[in-house]
This record gives structure tokens, sequence and C-alpha cells, in this order.
């Protein structure tokens, strides 16, 4: 992307939940500090209406605060929340004139985004995508970073990690991973818009791997959560930690044979599991489930324990599955086949402990 000394680099957010305020605030702090970037973040929001009756978008901008995803948290004075995403009518609008679109909506929404954004933004445009997920089609998995890249022309980085949001909004120390393909310097450029002295990031040249490990993690955490929520102990989480990781490996490489086993040493790798499985919204609701004997659903916990945020594992294991039934690759993935035959009640949770693990290539 071409840059001059009066031209500054213009940062979206779209998407505001719990991680997305969180990157606003990572972002803001250091479009302040480095002249490479312009001071002002729009971030969009899908608007809502709050129980006080004022819109959620003008508390945010009234308060510097995220009221429902990120309470007590000021996301910096340079955030400005937008309803708007893509109004050509308006003189203001969240993309407008941004040529750093950073993607974190749930991502079975990315699509419709994608494409309300089609000639909605210029051609110099950078995204990468935090969304951990992928699309399922009849034709094979496509991840979320195509998507964006496939809709709007545009190179996408993606950004993984051990990232449990509200612990990175406290200012604890963490750690990301930035996957590029081949623009080394639009890697670094996005590593100093995000790192902090409390957020470190680093970058490597394998987009499929990053973006499979932020992916897959979100199943083996429901794994992890049924165990808890069955009382097996460390021992069996442990377990079901390694089995996963063995069969997140697995599978990433089966879809993308590109995939670096090195990645999986990264953050975005075993790190990201380990935090995930121990403190992420998808092992908490999996327990719950387990708790209560896969007698209440899903969206119901969901709905009930999440106050609004969207629970990824579940639909991503069910997606992980159509892949696997497509390609005859069930019996080669006892863990996640079983993490989705329990979530849809055909298997009882105690089935998580009596998966017998094959030979994975």
């Amino acid at each position: 992307m071409r840059n001059s000394s009066k031209e500054k680099y213009k940062v979206a957010v779209l998407g505001s939940g719990n991680w997305g305020s969180v990157a606003a605030k990572l972002i803001a702090s250091n479009t302040l500090r480095n002249n490479d970037f312009h001071g002002e973040v729009r971030m969009w929001v899908h608007d809502e209406i709050l129980p006080s009756g004022e819109k959620l978008s003008t508390v945010i901008n009234q308060t510097n605060v995220n009221v429902k995803y990120l309470p007590g948290v000021k996301l910096g004075k340079n955030v400005v929340a937008d309803p708007d995403l893509d109004s050509s009518v308006g003189k203001i609008f969240a993309v407008r004139d941004a040529n750093m679109l950073v993607f974190v909506t749930p991502h079975q929404f990315v699509d419709d985004v994608c494409k309300r954004l089609v000639g909605k933004i210029p051609g110099d445009v950078e995204a990468i995508s935090l969304i951990k997920g992928m699309e399922v089609k009849v034709e094979g998995p496509r991840m979320i970073s195509s998507v964006i890249s496939e809709h709007l022309g545009v190179d996408c980085c993606v950004l993984m990690g051990a990232n449990i949001a509200h612990e990175i909004a406290e200012e604890k120390f963490s750690e990301a991973t930035i996957g590029y393909r081949v623009n080394t310097e639009a890697a670094k450029r996005w590593a100093r818009l995000f790192s902090t002295p409390y957020f470190a990031v680093t970058a490597v040249q394998d987009v499929e791997g990053v973006e499979v490990c932020g992916t897959l993690k979100n199943v083996v955490a429901i794994a992890a959560g049924f165990v808890d929520g069955l009382n097996m102990g460390m021992n069996t989480k442990a377990a079901i930690i390694r089995i996963g990781l063995n069969e997140m490996r697995a599978f990433s490489k089966r879809l993308f044979p590109s995939v670096k086993d090195d990645t999986f040493f990264e953050s975005c790798g075993v790190a990201d599991l380990i935090a995930t499985c121990f403190g992420g919204r998808n092992r908490k609701v999996a327990e719950a489930f387990a708790i209560n004997g896969g007698q209440r659903a899903f969206k119901e916990l969901e709905e009930e324990m999440l106050k609004g945020q969207k629970l990824q594992g579940v639909l991503t294991a069910e997606e992980v599955y159509g892949v696997l039934q497509k390609n005859k690759w069930l019996d080669l993935f006892p863990l996640f086949r079983t993490i989705h035959e329990i979530c849809t009640g055909n298997r009882p949770v105690s089935a998580i402990i009596s998966c017998n693990e094959p030979q994975l290539a």
C-alpha cells in the first residue's frame, strides 16, 4: 500500500462485541502514538436499544465505554462508534476513507458485511481478520480471510492468539500471531497497529495455519467444558487438549498442505488452545450443558449466559463435521465427531471420554 507524509493510514474496526471493543482499545492507543496512522478510529456498531431506551452507539460515544459488551473499560478518546456501515448518503460512515479494515464480527455475518462494502471502499485497502470460524459450502470450506479477499479484492491477513478479551482489556500481558501471505510490509504495519507493552504480536507467513488454529480451538474448548461439567479432573482435560491439538494439526494439513508445523507452537496454536480450554466462553457454556445433562440446548444457554455475545464453538463443530462427513474422514477425527454428536443430542455428554484416537498423519 502506498503512503506519503501527507497520507496517513486510517483504521475502521468492523464489529463492537467483547473482542471488537478490546481491539479498538488496542488500536486507538497506537494511532495516537504513531504518526503513520490517522488518530481517529471508527468502530462499526450493529446498533441495539439498551434497557435504558438509549442506543448502544450513542452511549458508547457519550461515555467512551461499551456498556454492554465491555463494561467499565475506556476504549480511548479517539474511538468513535458508528452505526452506519456503508451509507453513501451521509457524509460520515464507518468505513469512509478507511484504508485499514479490521474485521471482528461473528463469522456467520461476514458474508453479508462484505457484500455491503463492495464498491464502498478505496482501491488501496488492506484488511485483517480477527474472526475465528470458517464458511462451509458444498464445494468445500473457505477461511474467513478468503471470503473477505474474494468479496472485496483486498489482501487479508489474520490475527489469532491466546486472547481472552477481558484480560487484555485489563492490560494483563498477552500474545498474538499475525498470519500473512506475501506482503511482509503489511504484516509489520499491522503488528505496529496492535502491539503494546502488554500485547506482544509476532508475524508468520502462514495465513491458513494461523486461521485454522483460531477456528478449531473453539471446538476443542467445547470438549474441555464437557470434561469440566462431568468433573473428570485435570488429567482427563489434559488428554482432551492433547488429542484436540493433534486433530487440529491433522485437519489443517488435510485442508491446506502448506500449513507449517511451527505455527502450532505460536500463540495462535497451543497457547490459544490452552487459554480457551480453561477460560473461554465456549468452555463455560459447554460446562453448563454437561452439568444439565445435555437437557438444555446450547442456544438457550448462550442467551442466558452470554448476554448477547455469540458462541462460535458449536457452530464451528457443525461446520467441521460437515467437512469430515463429505470427505469420509469421520473415523479419523473421533474427538471432533463426538463433540458435534453431543452438541446435537445424538450422544450423551459422557461419550466425550470414550473416544479412541487413531493414528493421524
